[in-house]
């Protein structure tokens, strides 16, 4: 069975009048309505009543369904990821191999704060998706999975490199944004895993999590990471093993995020119990929220990244530094989003403004660690 199709209006006025040379005044003038009507009409923000599409088809001397015209929107079977029964109809898509992967423009794991366009709208019962874009971009588009925010600026920079091509990103921790990838619900997984003496900690959290699967593991940047806290760091907090104190109020990310794996080393070499830290169990989903929650008074220390912390204008008491790689599948190579999203992480500009992060360190942007 075909997928079942949505109708869409579409008017050539534009294309009509400019092939006849009459000005949107003139046409108006001849129809008996605003030229603001004429303009509405070529932008698609207005429909016209049946007397006025036979005055515009009368003056311009031709048919009225030469100006106006039905083209269907197939509605398309689609997998929605990460919220199931959610109520925002509004998701981003991105075609993985040949799956049509769904995720909300709401909620937590949103990644971006500002409102972003929609690629398509859920149908009721979320399993069909009417598109708004067209196949051919769906087609080029490929979408990150993790939580360093400068993936948004690698994003920016695929959509100025390339107009038909498109990297969607997504917020993810480290461990589930490798967990979609091998589940087919994304081309790139981004990891910043930290390393032991036995094994580099992104390599060893795919080859876990990634059995029998070949791939590429490309560093996309380094930076440092630690906790954020009020600016001026009032409560003198300078390592970790400061967050016991009942005075402190801490708020922790959740299972799975990298930088609570580092925590959790820290406070172990330390031998500080897990409830000894004054909101231990008290989650945030993302670097944001928690810098958010220290703006505003509701906790004291939070972890996170220097460049978050100095966007908040915040304090930051660093632990480690660490580097990020992007693990992606060997048949996904040659999809047209992530082979422009590789071409940028060669170029000395995406580079410079990386570096001009804070906390950041571009040196091994684009090297890649391992094929496996």
């Amino acid at each position: 069975m075909g997928a079942a199709k949505d109708i869409e209006i579409i008017c050539k006025l534009k294309e009509i009048r400019t092939e006849k040379k009459i000005t949107q005044s003139e046409l108006a003038t001849l129809v008996g309505i605003k030229r603001q009507a004429i303009y509405d009409l070529e932008s698609g923000r207005y429909l016209p009543n049946t007397s006025v599409a036979l005055g515009l088809a009368r003056v311009l001397n031709c048919r009225v369904e030469d100006i106006f015209y039905e083209r269907s929107q197939p509605l398309c079977p689609v997998v929605l990821v990460d919220s199931p029964g959610q109520t925002d109809p509004r998701v981003s898509l991105a075609k993985v191999r040949n799956k049509l992967c769904g995720y909300s423009l709401s909620g937590a794991n949103a990644f971006m704060e500002e409102m972003r366009a929609a690629d398509g709208l859920l149908e009721p019962g979320n399993n069909r998706v009417k598109l708004l874009n067209s196949s051919e971009q769906l087609e080029n588009t490929a979408l990150l999975l993790g939580c360093d925010p400068a993936f948004s600026i690698l994003g920016h920079y695929v959509q100025k490199s390339r107009a038909d091509a498109a990297l969607h990103c997504r917020f993810a921790s480290s461990k589930n944004a490798l967990t979609q990838l091998g589940e087919g619900h994304a081309h790139i997984a981004g990891t910043h895993m930290h390393s032991t003496d036995a094994m580099d900690g992104n390599q060893a959290l795919a080859n876990a999590l990634l059995k029998n699967f070949k791939g590429l593991l490309v560093t996309f940047a380094s930076f440092e990471e630690g906790l954020m806290v009020a600016r001026g760091n009032p409560l003198n907090i300078r390592e970790p093993a400061d967050l016991d104190q009942e005075k402190v109020r801490f708020v922790n990310r959740e299972k799975g995020a990298a930088l609570r794996s580092l925590l959790d080393d820290c406070l172990g070499k330390s031998n500080i119990p897990f409830s000894a830290v004054n909101g231990y169990d008290e989650i945030v989903n993302n670097h944001s929220q928690g810098a958010r929650r220290i703006l505003h008074g509701f906790s004291d220390a939070a972890l996170g990244l220097h460049a978050v912390a100095s966007a908040f204008n915040l304090g930051f008491v660093p632990i480690s530094k660490v580097r990020c790689d992007l693990v992606i599948p060997q048949d996904l190579l040659a999809h047209p989003g992530v082979k422009v999203a590789l071409d940028i992480l060669q170029k000395k500009t995406f580079q410079d403004e990386l570096n001009s992060l804070p906390g950041y360190d571009a040196f091994y942007t684009g090297t890649i660690i391992t094929r496996f």
